[in-house]
């Protein structure tokens, strides 16, 4: 019965190939956000969304100038 083995086998391994590529998103989130707010400590993308951010949470505040 080779079918019943190599269909077993092969069940086996798709299952340790997709439980190896499932990976925390936690850690490419970290990677992703680079800008923080230093009012509230919020971590952004990017400069752009630190404004929006500024002119719906901070309205009375300056956005801190972009710093590279």
């Amino acid at each position: 019965m080779t079918r019943g083995k190599q269909k077993i086998e092969a069940q086996k391994r798709n299952a340790e190939k997709n439980q190896k590529s499932k990976g925390s998103q936690l850690e490419a989130r970290a990677v992703g956000l680079k800008v923080i707010c230093p009012i509230c400590k919020v971590q952004l993308a990017n400069q752009n969304q630190l404004a929006d951010h500024y002119a719906s949470k901070h309205p009375k505040e300056k956005p801190p100038a972009e710093s590279s």
